[in-house]
């Protein structure tokens, strides 16, 4: 096992060497707002009705840090005094109730009409120009309040934003966190089909990512990520399943 590992770049070096050590920082996100009663059936329906619960809570970053210090980015494990372990994708199923069989979640990262395909899936565009994400503050300005007469189909492009601010502030956020992109529009445009991406497979992706990047010592203390998924990771580190 010595062989696989590389402390020369890990952050547990600067710690063993007596280096001044900052815990982490977090960036913490939440959707800013609680879904319209009617978007309930809809986000049900394209596998993010158990996501849409998620509400923010207090973290111990120092907790975190620790938990850092210990995961191998050569094995996408905690290495702990008395075993090593893992967030797996049974805990993001569990936790999170995302879809995590069928499709990879991939598609077209650079979008060349991207008004025509908001006008098309949400009734709306912040540019008639280029433009590649949503601003966060764009969608909850627009889709936060939904009319009493609102129709099925304003319903559904409702839904939709919702979805991508889930998505882009709580499960698969980055250091800015104030956009999303729009590849992910494209993959809400059949709800029906939406649960048949593997969403959760995604979210534990892009976690591992996330903490193989913050173990790097030269990397800026932030740690990029949702409240949601380090709960996934505390219980997995507990062996709660």
């Amino acid at each position: 096992m010595d062989s696989l590992i590389d402390s020369t770049n890990h952050i547990s070096s600067s710690i063993n060497k007596m280096v001044e050590y900052c815990a982490l920082k977090g960036r913490i996100h939440s959707v800013g707002f609680q879904p319209d009663e009617c978007l309930i059936p809809f986000l049900e329906l394209a596998g993010f009705g158990s996501a849409a619960l998620i509400r923010t809570f207090n973290l111990r970053y120092d907790l975190i840090s620790t938990l850092v210090k210990r995961w191998r980015p050569e094995t996408h494990t905690f290495h702990l005094p008395c075993r090593e372990c893992t967030i797996t994708l049974e805990d993001i199923a569990l936790q999170l109730g995302l879809p995590i069989d069928e499709n990879a979640v991939t598609g077209v990262s650079l979008i060349s009409r991207p008004a025509r395909l908001c006008y098309d899936l949400l009734g709306r565009s912040p540019s008639e120009g280029k433009f590649q994400t949503l601003k966060f503050s764009w969608l909850k300005a627009n889709f936060e309040y939904l009319p009493s007469t609102a129709t099925e189909l304003e319903v559904m492009q409702a839904a939709r934003a919702y979805i991508m601010h889930l998505v882009g502030g709580v499960l698969m956020s980055d250091t800015h966190s104030s956009e999303v992109h729009l590849m992910y529009l494209s993959l809400l445009s059949n709800l029906h089909n939406t649960r048949s991406y593997s969403w959760g497979s995604a979210v534990l992706a892009i976690l591992y990512r996330e903490l193989c990047r913050t173990t790097n010592p030269s990397v800026h203390r932030w740690m990029p990520h949702t409240v949601a998924v380090v709960g996934a990771l505390s219980d997995a580190i507990l062996g709660i399943h």
